[in-house]
């Protein structure tokens, strides 16, 4: 197959193996990070290495990173932003040196990804991630004090409702010129170093509490793409932020950016969308949500799509527990779906 299959992987405290996930068939990648160091500073050389090695020793390549998280200074514009540029773009230079390929990041402000829930149980006893709008109603930031799925607990109940006031005031066009002048930096030190920038769409693709959000749209991807016009300067296509909600085509999206080979990676996962616009995360195969998995992954075979997928978050099933979405069991089951999509799309292309 074209693509490279990968999985996944949060160091020696995550609670599945590398053993395990070499055990998968057709997986060759995995998708990992230093954890333990803030947002903002330099990432050592040994740490990098170890985690090459470790994987190494299983059979499998450690080239994609998931992610190198930029500071929230950066996103605002205010304080040491040039110093934490060049940090940044220090990282990704150590990264590339000991073989990354890819570098996943987002420029979601406070928190990467919110939802309501994370067990919510289905009748067959699975569980899984959801976004209700209806659990949201009366909550206030500036007033309440909220700790929802997804938030960062780094931050206090003050620190989170000065932050929601600062964003408030920068707007979303103020975020759009901070991400400008990120990747106008960034990118050239990717492009050298042969890594391509992957940015995740935010999660959900819609403004909460009053906090934008800008990487949320087919137009806000290629708003973002013509900022700096470089395969360095790509997309993390992922189905189930972008699918989250009725006006993304997802497909059409796939094939668009596939074909200008503008996605470095792809998040591959379904989601029920609900008449309010509230979603549930579902196991990956098309009748299981709103997304048609096939016709994505097609579309993605048709174009020749060479980069990195991932069988993104996953349900809790047959009694595994662990960090939510990211157990092994239903994601290993989306792996071996994808593998098969795959083969299928592309022997048909063949004529086989």
């Amino acid at each position: 197959m074209n693509m490279k299959l990968s999985f996944r992987w949060y160091g020696e405290d995550d609670p599945i193996s590398l053993e395990y996930i070499s055990q998968i068939p057709g997986m060759r990648s995995i998708v990992s990070a230093v954890y333990d160091v803030k947002p903002g500073e330099v990432w050592s050389e040994e740490s990098i290495k170890k985690i090459k090695d470790a994987c190494e020793a299983r059979g499998l390549v450690f080239d994609v990173v998931e992610s190198i998280p930029v500071h929230e200074d950066i996103k605002l514009g205010c304080g040491d932003v040039d110093r934490l540029i060049d940090v940044y773009c220090e990282n990704v230079r150590r990264c590339a040196k000991y073989g990354v390929k890819c570098v996943t990041y987002n420029f979601m402000p406070v928190f990467d990804w919110t939802r309501t829930q994370l067990d919510k149980r289905a009748a067959d006893g699975s569980t899984s991630l959801v976004m209700y709008f209806d659990q949201l109603k009366g909550l206030d930031p500036l007033r309440d004090d909220i700790h929802l799925p997804g938030w960062d607990s780094s931050y206090t109940q003050s620190e989170v409702r000065e932050l929601i006031r600062a964003y408030g005031e920068l707007g979303s066009e103020g975020l759009w010129r901070n991400l400008e002048r990120f990747l106008e930096r960034v990118v050239p030190v990717a492009e050298e170093c042969g890594v391509r920038m992957a940015i995740h769409p935010d999660d959900p693709p819609y403004p909460i509490f009053g906090i934008p959000r800008i990487i949320t749209s087919e137009e806000s991807l290629d708003r973002m793409l013509a900022i700096v016009d470089s395969p360095a300067n790509s997309i993390c296509l992922c189905t189930g932020s972008l699918g989250c909600t009725r006006s993304n085509d997802v497909t059409a999206m796939v094939k668009k950016y596939a074909a200008r080979d503008r996605i470095a990676f792809m998040h591959i996962r379904n989601v029920k969308v609900m008449d309010d616009g509230s979603f549930e995360e579902r196991a990956h195969l098309s009748s299981c949500g709103s997304l048609d998995m096939y016709e994505i992954v097609r579309s993605l075979a048709e174009c020749g799509f060479s980069g990195y997928v991932r069988p993104d978050h996953g349900r809790m099933i047959w009694g595994e527990s662990g960090k939510p979405g990211y157990g092994l069991f239903d994601r290993a089951l989306g792996a071996a779906y994808i593998n098969g999509l795959f083969e299928a799309c592309e022997k048909n292309l063949k004529g086989d």
